[in-house]
Order: structure tokens, then sequence, then C-alpha cells
């Protein structure tokens, strides 16, 4: 197994740049940036590299303060979880503000972990706000940091006191505060020190309320992502890894995705919330559609599914709440499935699942499918075994093209991968109808094992030599 990265937590009362200094010492806006009083709910993570060394730098909502966030306790309980996880902690004040209450309960409850801490002073970004933060030395804390997370100042200095105190703790490995990491733009600081393979990029998404953080939590085994009724409690796109049989998968937790009419009128948060779902979409392997199965699907969740097979990426339907439809009838199963077939054409390739968040039921099936997809997208077929199918089809079944004389596919490559992607060509300039195309797309799945990712078709005039 890779060896576990140093944890460097970021606390701090609500609205005191936590997640401004995130994304500035990330290099990327990852994490939701408002000036609303808890617009962090999930503690969201990443690595970080700096002087040849490397740690996870986790984000968390803001702790104790005033806060009209109904999720409040929730949040609270997160940040007390990274905390109890955390190798280093960084706990970040207003220097504008000075010194509050909530900042002394913080301190109390920060000296009552154990956890070694470096008080970062934000917004210092002139002489009467550096003034205004010295009455924070008096909380006891050393060292003390003084950064404008905004304009960018100080932050070699603090990354510097990270390395020092939480990447090199005299030769000892800690273990990691949370199992999660960072967007799909920093694999590669992870695949270096892994020893397991291909890791599968996973997009859980769907409308809001159907069960995304609750699926996420089950197949963790763990209470790693805030779940409540409330819709739209999940509002940063959170990533976790997770390991089963020797298979990593990286698993994004996204925000309800709902009519662009409706998140137009929502607010900034929400809309940033759902761009950045639709960036996991984008950089996904495998995207796993999470339905309401007592409310059945809806012109929505066909909206979602779309972008995906735009996108290219794999597809899983996954009928959440199936406990609930025990008492539906023998025939409920069957139901569900014509209404989704009907409302759903286009995803007649993508596998159906019923599961349930609450129970585990099928979960394992849902990962053993992701598997499958995942390698299906990649799946070269050789160009002598492509050649024989092509001779096989075109003979059953020749493209006919009106007005044009006899069309004959000659021959077929390969030319990509994630999604599959083949190029036919054919004695005459033209294009298949979009029938001929969906029977070669079904025979290659049927050959070739194509199973939840979209096929990519091309065709190509034979070049002739002069």
């Amino acid at each position: 197994m890779p060896r576990p990265l140093p944890s460097v937590v970021l606390v701090g009362r609500p609205n005191v740049g936590k997640s401004t200094l995130f994304n500035r010492m990330a290099g990327r806006r990852r994490a939701i940036v408002a000036p609303i009083a808890g617009t962090t709910r999930d503690v969201i993570a990443m690595p970080v590299s700096w002087q040849g060394a490397t740690f996870q730098l986790c984000d968390t909502g803001g702790m104790f303060g005033a806060s009209a966030d109904p999720l409040r306790d929730l949040v609270v309980g997160g940040g007390h979880r990274a905390i109890a996880g955390a190798d280093l902690v960084l706990f970040v004040v207003d220097a504008t503000d000075g010194k509050m209450l909530a900042d002394q309960e913080i301190a109390a409850t920060l000296r009552s972990s154990g956890k070694p801490v470096v008080l970062v002073m934000n917004k210092c970004d002139d002489n009467r706000s550096r003034a205004g933060g010295l009455e924070f030395y008096a909380l006891g804390f050393e060292p003390v940091v003084e950064v404008s997370a905004e304009h960018g100042h100080g932050i070699g200095d603090l990354l510097d006191q990270i390395v020092g105190h939480a990447c090199h703790p005299g030769g000892e490995t800690r273990r990691p505060a949370v199992q999660t990491a960072g967007d799909p733009e920093a694999q590669d600081v992870e695949r270096d020190l892994a020893d397991e393979g291909i890791e599968t990029a996973v997009a859980i998404v769907g409308r809001p309320n159907v069960g995304k953080s609750s699926l996420v939590n089950r197949l963790l085994r763990e209470e790693r992502m805030l779940v409540s009724e409330l819709p739209g409690t999940t509002r940063d796109a959170v990533d976790v890894v997770l390991s089963w049989h020797k298979r990593r998968f990286r698993i994004v937790d996204t925000a309800g995705i709902r009519r662009s009419g409706k998140v137009a009128g929502a607010g900034a948060v929400e809309a940033v919330s759902v761009l950045q779902s639709r960036r996991a979409i984008a950089s996904a392997d495998v995207v796993v559609l999470l339905l309401d199965a007592v409310e059945g699907p809806t012109d929505q969740d066909g909206t979602i599914a779309g972008e995906a097979d735009k996108a290219g990426r794999g597809l899983i339907v996954a009928a959440n709440k199936w406990d609930l439809m025990k008492d539906k009838g023998a025939d409920a199963g069957a139901v569900f499935d014509d209404e989704l077939k009907r409302k759903l054409k286009f995803l007649e390739y993508a596998p159906l699942l019923h599961i349930s968040a609450v129970t585990g039921e099928r979960l394992p099936k849902l990962l053993e499918t992701i598997d499958r997809v995942a390698d299906a997208r990649r799946r070269r077929v050789p160009t002598g075994e492509l050649n024989r199918f092509v001779e096989m089809i075109s003979a059953a079944n020749p493209p006919v093209v009106k007005g044009r004389r006899a069309v004959r596919i000659l021959y077929a490559t390969q030319v990509g991968i994630a999604p599959p992607t083949f190029v036919f060509f054919t004695n005459v300039a033209t294009t298949f109808h979009f029938s001929y195309q969906r029977y070669l797309v079904n025979k290659l799945r049927e050959s070739f094992g194509y199973v939840g990712t979209p096929v990519r078709i091309q065709v190509r005039a034979r070049s002739r030599k002069r």
C-alpha cells in the first residue's frame, strides 16, 4: 500500500478565509469561496507538494462563531473528526477582525486535542491589519505566520512551516486524517506513491436528495460525507479514495444538479457547486447516475446522463432507495425498468442496478460493475480481429446509402480508447445512416464486451493513390 501522506487541517471560525487559503496553497480553485458564512460543509482535501515534500491539505467548515447554516452541528462534527486525525493543525484567524470569543473557543479545543498547531493570521495586507492581529499572540500558539491568502503574501513561509512540522516528524509515519485525495489534475502525485496499478475516477451524480453522500459513506463504511434530508447539503465536489479487491477507485461525491432555470435563481454558491459537478463528470472514467427509485426517472436525470454520454464517460444507472420498493409488489423492478427505458432510450447500453445506500443492498455489485465498465472503456481490439468482424457484419447487413452506388466497408481500425473510437473506411465518401451506425455500435458491444461505455464511429473514404 502507498505510504500515507501527513494530514494538515485548516480550522477556524466562519469567513476567516480558510477556503481561499486552501485554494492558494493547492494552486487552483478547488474549494468554493463565497462571502456567506458556512459555505464550506464537507471536509475536502488534496495533496500539496512543496520543496520535495508532499502532504494532504484538508479544508473544514467554520467551527464555532455565528452561522445561519441549518447543518452547522454536522459541519462542526466533521471538523472535530478531521482534527482528531490531523498531523498538524493550521488555526486560521482574521487579523482585520481581531480576536473574538469564537477564536478563543477554538483555541481551547485545539489545546485539549494535543495536536501541533501553527497559528495563521490571515488578511495581513498592510501594517494596520498586522497591528490589529498582535492580540492573537496572547493565545499562546507558536509559530505564528502572517499571510494574505487573497494576494499570496506569506504563503511560502507558511508552507516552510508545514513541511518542517508535518513532513519530517523524526522519520515517523503518521496516519492521514481522512481517506481523501485531490482532484484529477493532482492524480500524478499519488500515483507516484502507489503500487496498485490503474486508478479509476468515479463521479456519483444525480438530482438533489437522491442519496449520493449516503452512498459514498456506505461504500467507505464511515460517516465521511454530511448527510441530511435538506436538499443541497453537498456543495463542494469531494474526492475520496476507496480500495476494493486490489482496485483503486477515486470516488467524487458531487452536489445535486437541478434544472438550469432553478440553479440560475439559487445564488452563486449553488451555481459554482453545479459547475464543479459538471467538471467531475468531464474528468471521470465512470459516472454513476443515482436515481430515486420511489420518484422514478425524470427528464433531469436524462439531461445529466446525456452530459456523461456526450463527454464519452462510462455510465451506470443506479436506482437508490430500493429498500423502500419492497412493498410495491413482485413486478416493481420490471415496471421501474420499463419506465426508465421509455424515458431514457439512449441509455440502453448503461447497466441498471437496484441498490440501497441505507442497507448496502447490491453495493458490491455496483463496485464490480464500475470495474467492468472502466475496463471496457480501455479495451482495444486487435486490427485483424476487428476486420474479421467487419467482414462478417457487412456481409450480413451491408450499408445502404440512398441515391449512391453500392457502398462497401473495406476495412476498419480502432483509433482511440476511453471512449472506444473506430474508423470505418469505405470505397466512396459517405456517411452512414443513424440506424446503421446504431447497428455497428450494437454489434461492437455484443462482440467485444463494450458494456456501459459510449462507442464512437467515424466513416472515411479510402484514400486513392495517384
